[in-house]
């Protein structure tokens, strides 16, 4: 008999209720005990563990490392949540616990102490709670971006000393016991009405309303619901108390504006939505010109109001108004509003907007960084990458000038380290940075998330969408980048379950079918691609073209792919596309040497999004060509980047 030891991660789980259920319907719990193995069994190989063998109701399972043993609980325990929420299923609640120690390996089994204080870890846990002690808190609390949280130190069954234990919070799930009741207050801000005298101020209460947000975003230990996911709810008629449900916040921020000439008024209450009694009420009567004290008294009022203490830093920064000229705060409110718009016009609005703002105030940090940052977004989206990066530099420099300490320039600087200089090291402080000065700031998150995934970290790229939805719960891009991330892993339940979770059907229905028509194609199996193509319909939108001749090409029939990429190439469209789509379309169409020179081209001359786009299952006729590959590794991608590169969905 083969016996040898060695250091491991050792991971129990237990599903709770177990025991109940069997005497209830005993079918039923070997159904549920064998999807808890199924479950669990790509999690464990992803995460390169290995399933030893089943403990009754749950599970053994052994890691090379802390690390791996953490990320792969939380994987689980959020499958299992995304699981639950399907209707008419029996709920799989799981206990996890985790211990780092010497194990004794027999043929496939492993035993020792380690064995038994991880089994012993588990059974102190909660029902989708995970538990570690304290040898493998001090291996992963730097190098992760979960919260821990002390349990203290328990006496467990059939150990000698107590052990501190750690619960490890999962964002997004809910949270077991005490630390339910530690999280920060959560405040939504409702769109105020307007009730000014020319309709036309309409968008004067809109912009006031994302500007609050904002500014309450700044408040340290107050957690404020992201624009997107109030907006549905102007004029809804529902009740505070269904609101608060919905977004799960426990406070909600009401009131009107009314704009005549100079002059302002804006009444405001701040509702408790458990008593759903008002905790404050205000009504401003001002100038114009005050608009920007109003902001800080509310701030200040609503974070005494939920007992959150401001320090003289955060005071002072929410005191500080971003421009004393009301005519370019008008200008960055009315473009901050296009933002939510994804078009070219959109774009060139926003974009003609701030430009002005800034001219009219060139003091105004904010504004710079959101023009830099709309610049940067719109880089080979709607103008050409070199053109776009080179204006948000200028803009970004600016703004850091006037503010370094502001978390939309640093965020703009994270991005352009990360699209324009591909200083991965760079962009990832960066975005850490914007993030410590501001959590809420959404655009740092999804784009914080991008990073992350190019460089093959899945598990922390998800974790940051996770994270950006418990600010936005309505929001529409996290979650479908959740959608995306699970199908570019080839997990197709997966993905049709997080699907089914989208809000709504969101800016490009067609683009979402074409995207699992893509993975479809790829793998193969066409009736279902054929499928999803029916159900994307027809739209002659350029990107939506370039995406349905992919998938037919990858199906065997170029012709589209053919006709379409000597089209673009020949009379751009009037909205700008960028030829890293045409290498697609030539890729597929069988065009190898032309496909691979574009490249090339693009690359050299700084215009090819590449280092983003080689995921799509359109590059498979060339991703093995050396030319290709060595096209990729100019970006200086990490080899944990090429190894987790799958070929499916990132769509065009």
């Amino acid at each position: 008999m083969a016996s040898e030891r060695q250091l491991a991660a050792i991971l129990f789980t237990d599903m709770a209720g177990s025991t109940q259920l069997a005497q209830e319907n005993e079918p039923a719990a070997l159904a549920l005990l064998e999807e808890q193995t199924q479950l669990a069994r790509p999690i464990v190989d992803a995460h390169h563990g290995r399933l030893v063998k089943s403990t009754g109701d749950g599970l053994l399972v052994e890691f090379p490392s802390a690390l791996d043993a953490v990320e792969a609980a939380v994987a689980f325990q959020r499958r299992a949540d995304e699981r639950n929420t399907r209707p008419g299923t029996v709920p799989l609640r799981v206990r996890i616990g985790i211990h780092l120690g010497d194990v004794q390996r027999r043929d496939d089994d492993i035993f020792g102490d380690a064995v038994n204080v991880a089994a012993r870890v588990e059974s102190a846990a909660e029902p989708g709670a995970i538990f570690i002690s304290e040898s493998v808190y001090v291996q992963v609390r730097n190098k992760m971006s979960y919260r821990f949280e002390s349990i203290g130190a328990q006496s467990l069954k059939g150990l000698r000393e107590p052990i501190e234990l750690f619960r490890v919070v999962v964002p997004g799930s809910a949270e077991p016991g005490p630390s339910a009741r530690a999280q920060p207050p959560r405040l939504a801000v409702l769109p105020l009405s307007n009730i000014s005298p020319d309709p036309k101020d309409e968008y004067f209460a809109d912009g006031l309303t994302e500007e609050l947000i904002a500014v309450l975003s700044k408040v340290p230990g107050l957690r404020v619901i992201a624009r997107t996911s109030v907006i549905p709810y102007k004029a809804s008629g529902k009740s505070v108390a269904q609101i608060g449900k919905d977004l799960g916040v426990n406070a909600i921020l009401e009131g009107s504006v009314r704009k005549a000439g100079e002059r302002l008024r804006i009444t405001l209450q701040l509702i408790d939505v458990a008593s759903q009694e008002h905790i404050w009420s205000e009504r401003y009567d001002r100038e114009l010109a005050d608009v920007f004290a109003i902001q800080t008294e509310v701030a200040e009022s609503t974070a005494k109001a939920v007992r959150v203490e401001l320090s003289e830093h955060a005071r002072a920064r929410l005191q500080r108004p971003p421009t004393t000229d009301l005519g370019a705060y008008e200008l960055y409110l009315r473009a901050a509003l296009q933002e939510y718009e994804l078009s070219n016009e959109a774009f060139q609005n926003s974009i003609r907007l701030l430009e002005e703002a800034v001219r009219r105030d060139p003091g105004f940090a904010l504004a710079y960084a959101r023009l830099g940052h709309r610049y940067v977004q719109g880089a080979g989206d709607y103008l050409p990458h070199r053109e776009g990066f080179a204006k948000a530099r200028t803009c970004v420099a600016r703004a850091l000038e006037l503010d370094p300490n502001l978390s939309e320039a640093h965020s703009a600087l994270a991005n352009l380290s990360m699209q324009d200089d591909h200083d991965w090291t760079r962009a990832e402080a960066e975005f850490e940075h914007a993030l410590g000065l501001n959590p809420s700031n959404l655009d740092a998150r999804v784009s914080y998330s991008t990073l992350l995934r190019v460089l093959g970290r899945a598990s922390e790229s998800e974790q940051q969408l996770r994270w950006a939805i418990e600010v936005d719960p309505k929001s529409w891009l996290p979650r479908w980048l959740l959608v995306d991330s699970a199908l570019d892993r080839g997990e197709i339940d997966l993905a049709r379950d997080r699907l089914q979770q989208l809000p709504s059907v969101g800016p490009s229905p067609s683009l979402t079918h074409l995207s699992f028509a893509l993975y479809y194609a790829e793998r193969g199996e066409t009736d279902e691609a054929r499928r999803e193509l029916e159900l994307a319909g027809i739209a002659r939108e350029p990107l939506f073209r370039i995406g349905r001749a992919i998938v037919l090409g990858l199906m065997g029939d170029p012709t589209d792919a053919r006709a379409l990429s000597a089209e673009l190439a020949s009379a751009p469209t009037s909205s700008f596309v960028s030829k890293d789509f045409i290498a697609m379309l030539l890729a597929v169409a069988g065009d190898r040497e032309k496909a691979l020179s574009l490249i090339e081209t693009l690359v050299t001359e700084r215009e090819s999004g590449l280092w983003l786009r080689h995921r799509s299952p359109a590059f498979d006729s060339i991703r093995d060509d050396p030319r290709f590959v060595a096209a990729l590794r100019s970006f200086g991608l990490p080899d944990s980047a090429f190894r987790a590169a799958s070929r499916a969905s990132t769509a065009p």
